[in-house]
Order: structure tokens, then sequence, then C-alpha cells
């Protein structure tokens, strides 16, 4: 089933590319058919990858006033599933087919206060909100939690646009970021946005649960990719339709079941909106959940996960497989 999303799809062209850190390189690209850009909006982009094309979800870091030309920035992750291998192979003048920017992750104006969390290049969804919090003077303040400084993009636009509003957690300084701590420190009536790692949105809403705060008041975008455990290849059943097929290390559950022939519903892609829902019949190893979705019962329970990000890992000496039942 195709995306809920009202989707418009574009051509646009590569302007230009640059390195930010050996892991994270910016695209800019001059698009057809601009529209306004809010903070947290995305573009899914669609790429050659080996035999087949596929498509990819991008936070758009910045755009230009009339939405004419926008950036993305691209992390070449040690699971990437080839979509960053190509990005980083486009070019100046290269033409792409990207949509409109959509946005599943608003900034709502109008709180009292606002904390950004981004941990590494969560930093891209988040830029955009600091920006447009700046710029209508709101009182806010953002962290940046990171491995090293020079791993982490635009820190010195950060501090030179934001000041002491910006707060620097390095974790091979020994400043590490302590969830605990910022959640204890955050006022009731405060709207906390987080990007990043599945581990640092865990620990934030673990805490905030703990302190008691209006779950409604803590919104989170996560990566696709970011996971509790290495991505490994497993089986996936769906005994209703006779079919069985592998998923590799570098595709998720929904990509192999589309390209075996099956007809998946599906929305967001980043786990966050619970479309891709299946249910779980049968399993050998256990889940690893990379979902915003669940509540922290739901994914113990191993009844069903959400097949565009969640995997399945062999438990120890065993295999990987998972029979589902699709909703």
């Amino acid at each position: 089933m195709a995306s809920s999303h009202q989707e418009v799809w574009q051509g646009g062209t590569v302007a230009s590319t640059r390195q930010l850190t050996p892991e994270i390189r910016r695209v800019e690209i001059d698009v057809d058919s601009p529209i306004r850009v809010d903070p947290g909006a995305h573009i899914d982009v669609r790429l050659r990858i080996g035999e087949t094309e596929e498509r990819r979800s991008y936070s758009v870091v910045e755009a230009s006033p009339d939405g004419a030309r926008i950036a993305v920035s691209v992390y070449l992750s040690p699971v990437s599933r080839g979509g960053a291998a190509a990005m980083n192979a486009l070019r100046p003048g290269d033409r792409v087919a990207l949509t409109q920017p959509m946005n599943d992750f608003p900034l709502r104006v109008g709180a009292a206060q606002y904390v950004l969390v981004a941990g590494g290049v969560g930093v891209t969804a988040i830029y955009g909100m600091a920006a447009r919090l700046k710029a209508i003077g709101a009182d806010y303040r953002m962290v940046y939690a990171g491995r090293s400084r020079p791993l982490m993009a635009y820190l010195d636009d950060l501090r030179d646009a934001h000041g002491d509003r910006l707060s620097v957690h390095v974790r091979d300084e020994s400043t590490s970021l302590s969830v605990p701590d910022l959640i204890d420190s955050v006022e009731p009536g405060t709207e906390v946005y987080v990007c990043g790692p599945i581990r640092l949105m865990d620990a934030v809403r673990r805490a905030w649960l703990e302190r008691g705060l209006p779950i409604a008041d803590v919104r989170m975008e996560t990566f696709g990719n970011s996971g509790w455990f290495e991505a490994k290849e497993f089986t996936v059943r769906i005994p209703a339709l006779d079919l069985e097929t592998r998923v590799g290390p570098d595709q998720s559950m929904l990509e192999a079941l589309e390209a075996a022939g099956a007809d998946m519903m599906y929305d967001c892609r980043k786990g966050e909106c619970g479309l891709c829902e299946v249910r779980v019949s049968a399993l050998e190893g256990e889940i690893d959940h990379r979902d915003v979705f669940y509540s922290e019962r739901q994914r113990s329970a191993r009844e069903k996960m959400c097949c565009c990000v969640s995997r399945v890992v062999p438990a120890a000496g065993g295999s990987a497989v998972v029979t589902i039942v699709t909703t």
C-alpha cells in the first residue's frame, strides 16, 4: 500500500556538496517545485542502490526562505543500508527525484520553554528548530551530545548562533550527557524535542516517565538504522501468503517483504507512526525494537513489531526467524 502521506514528488538539481565531518556530508539541492519548509521537516529521495530503486528519508537542515534550495546532511553509518553511499556520490549538476518536504516532527510554537536535545547526527533535525526559536524570541536551550568534537556537525555554527543557550557534551572529553540530570532540570510546561540514537531516546523517555511529566510534552524522532544490536541477516515468514524471504543486514524487513511481492502498509518508514505494525506468531531469536512508537511494556511482550525499522537477532547459538501476520 502506498504511503498515506500526501506525497508530491518532484525533481531537483544538486547545487553543492561538502564534507562536514569524516562521517557526514552536506548536500544542497535546488528543487523544481519549492514550498515553505518548517523545522522538523524531511524529504524522501529515490536512489539507485544495487539493482533496485529505493527511497530514503533525510531531515532538512536548512532551506532558503522560499524553499527553493534545501540542505540535508547524510551520515555514512557503519550500518547504512546503501542510501548514504548513493547520496555521498552525488555531485553538483546531478538530478535527483525527491518529495516536497513532509513533517512528522513539527515544532509547536507557543510553549513557555523549550529544550532541544540532539544526539550525533540527530542535530540535522534539531538545527532548524533552534534557529526558528531564536528568530521568534522563545525561551529555549539546546543540548548537543556526541562522541568527539571533530565528528559533531555544525558545532561551531551552533555555538556562534546560540551562545550560552547551547550546552555540549562530548564522550571522549568525559563530559557525557546525564539524561536523568537533564530531565530533572526541566520545568513543568516545557516542551522537549529529541532526535538521536535509540538509546538516547529510551533514556529520555524513562527519565521523563519517572518524573511523572506529561508524555505529550516530549517529542522524538529516531534514525531508521539505530538499534540495540548489530544488524544481521534474518528470515521472515508470512504463512498466509506462502512467503518466506531473507532480510539482509543492509535492508529493512519492510523493504525485503516489498521486494518479495508483499503488499505492505506503511507511512513514516522511521518507526514513529505504527502503521507498518505486524503481529508476531512465532519467533526464533529476539526482536531488536528500533521504533519510538511502542511503550516499554509493548516491546517486552514480543507480540508485534514495526517492520519498517525493527529487526530480529539470533539468540546465543541460535537462528533468527520471525513468522508474522500482517495487519
